[in-house]
């Protein structure tokens, strides 16, 4: 059967979702070249949701903030826990409209598998864990990345990026033989090498969320 010129699937991606807490965006693009600075790869590229809660009516332009986060290479599709007059914006600039956790009904976290790699992980690898766990029984090498919508385990050194918590999950935790990282990220929440140095260094640890922050417990050898 000859296949067909457009097929519609359901799928999921991973998207982060940037919290413009500030009207004024003088201010939000000095913010902004900051953490870019901190963090350059972090974002670039990537799909970004716009959260404008704390923003409630006041009156900006989307489009001027859409055209100042353009400039810096990010790529915005959509907005969430906005206003009408903001999505009435996003509409005509055609940006979706998303609908968060807190305004949808609870969502439950799927089934979780476990994927296991036994192998180091070289510098511009990438390995993904979709809908699982990650346990790596190796080091993750500088400029290797690791990715997971559920926790990461990695039974070696950790030097490269460890993300966990991909798909929004705020219990999953990085837990490494040796933290070393240029960055880890737990449901979207970073810290890079200097953050994490400040707690823990070469050291057994889990990095986890604590409210809205990341903290980092030393495990024992």
């Amino acid at each position: 059967m000859a296949k067909q010129n457009l097929e519609l699937k359901a799928t999921s991606f991973t998207l982060s979702v940037l919290y413009i807490n500030n009207s004024n965006l003088d201010v939000v693009a000095l913010e902004l070249d900051k953490k870019l600075a901190e963090a350059p790869q972090f974002f670039l590229g990537a799909p970004l949701i716009l959260n404008l809660s704390a923003l409630d009516d006041t009156p900006i332009d989307l489009a001027v903030l859409k055209a100042l986060l353009n400039q810096r290479q990010l790529v915005i599709v959509g907005i969430t826990e906005a206003s009408i007059p903001f999505s009435v914006q996003a509409k005509d600039l055609g940006l979706a409209v998303v609908r968060s956790g807190k305004q949808a009904t609870a969502a439950t976290i799927p089934p979780r598998g476990t994927k296991i790699v036994k192998q180091n992980i070289r510098s511009g690898q990438q390995i993904y864990a979709k809908d699982a766990d990650l346990v790596i029984f190796g080091a993750v090498g500088n400029g290797a990345e690791v990715i997971a919508d559920g926790s990461i385990h990695v039974y070696g050194a950790l030097r490269g990026k460890a993300m966990a918590g991909a798909g929004g999950d705020t219990q999953s935790v990085i837990i490494a033989s040796s933290l070393e990282a240029e960055l880890v990220s737990v449901a979207g929440q970073y810290w890079i090498a200097e953050n994490l140095q400040q707690h823990c260094h070469a050291q057994r640890g889990c990095v986890r969320l604590d409210g809205e922050s990341l903290t980092v417990e030393i495990l024992p050898q």
